[in-house]
């Protein structure tokens, strides 16, 4: 369906409204170079992004969004802070829903600043909120690095952690995991196979992709997470806690401050909101109502790791989220090859801002 001049004229306003807030507006190449997209989140991207080949420049992508791409220009440019702007279309594959596009217009607003993030957080919310101002839209936020940290904090072998934290954007099998390593039951044909003397007697000849040495790895690494206890039912239970919180922002950070009592790990991450919740409240955000989802922002693009908020239409359920946002540090780090920039954006989609007016 190609984008009404509606749609391009309410882009461009919000852009403009944008840059006069001190952003600069840049632009990105609608086809991006792939390897970049699959080495942030491998093949999975295959999925959600549509990829072809190009002669001279390798494997490319449609643009799946700009967060990227303006990524890689600010750790070129080294400028600290920075603000960017930026309003163009983005291409996503939508299999599981076909209502909803798979080509549509973005437009966004990036700050780079490490000096104070709890006040960046509040300026990117804040001016997102603001241009959505008259619009029946309700906010909903989270915060990524809160889950992390309590990952982080498990008695747990660091195996485990981290397949649990590479999980964290998919809730259903991070679930699995977690059920998984919490229980001390194999089941029988993986207990067969760690049990053997020799684990290849009778495999035959090697097929495939992976090599001898590369199965025998994985075998040992099996036989060490058999080997591990448990985690305990009380963290799992506090994990389930943190996952469930539903409330006001307020209600939420007493919540939390109660589970930082049986969980230590998260106190950095609970001053980390709670300052984040006063820079909001300085910016004339009415806290006090703003809803907080502690699952909130998993099943997004995973590069986002802190703070995470979106708007949508409680009138009309059936559209996907007006605008979003949210911190992605780490991604600087991985971009900037080491060297973090930290950061946060949002982004809004001015074809549903006009459905709903």
């Amino acid at each position: 369906m190609p984008i009404s001049p509606e749609t391009l004229t309410k882009a461009r306003d919000l852009r403009d409204q944008f840059a006069a807030l001190g952003a600069q507006v840049v632009k990105a190449d609608v086809l991006q170079p792939a390897e970049t997209l699959l080495d942030l989140y491998g093949e999975d991207i295959r999925a959600r992004a549509y990829l072809t080949a190009d002669p001279l420049r390798g494997e490319m992508v449609l643009r799946p969004d700009f967060t990227v791409p303006v990524v890689q220009m600010h750790m070129e440019s080294h400028a600290d802070p920075a603000r960017y702007t930026y309003a163009g279309k983005v291409f996503r594959k939508q299999e599981s829903d076909e209502a909803r596009a798979n080509e549509y217009v973005q437009v966004g607003y990036e700050v780079f600043d490490g000096q104070n993030p709890a006040a960046a957080d509040a300026e990117v919310f804040a001016t997102i909120a603001n241009a959505l101002a008259e619009l029946p839209v309700r906010a909903i936020t989270g915060d990524i690095g809160i889950l992390t940290a309590a990952v982080r904090g498990l008695r747990t072998t660091d195996a485990r952690k981290a397949a649990l934290l590479r999980h964290i954007w998919r809730p259903g099998r991070f679930k699995a995991l977690l059920k998984r390593f919490g229980s001390d039951t194999i089941p029988p044909t993986r207990a067969a196979l760690l049990d053997a003397a020799d684990p290849f007697e009778g495999a035959g000849p090697d097929i495939g992709l992976r090599s001898r040495a590369e199965v025998a790895a994985r075998i040992a690494a099996l036989r060490a997470d058999a080997a591990a206890a448990p985690i305990a039912a009380e963290e799992i239970a506090l994990l389930d806690a943190i996952l469930s919180l539903r409330e006001t922002t307020p209600h939420v950070l007493s919540a939390l401050r109660d589970i930082a009592v049986d969980m230590p790990a998260i106190g950095d991450a609970v001053a980390v909101m709670q300052a984040r919740t006063d820079a909001l409240s300085k910016r004339g955000v009415a806290v006090e109502a703003l809803d907080f989802e502690g699952s909130y922002g998993r099943t997004t693009l995973e590069y986002y790791d802190g703070f995470v908020f979106g708007f949508t239409a409680p009138n009309r359920p059936d559209l996907p989220p007006i605008a979003t946002g949210g911190r992605y540090d780490a991604l600087t780090a991985q971009l900037g090859k080491g060297r973090a920039a930290p950061a946060i954006g949002g982004v809004i989609r001015p074809d549903l801002m006009l459905e709903i007016a």
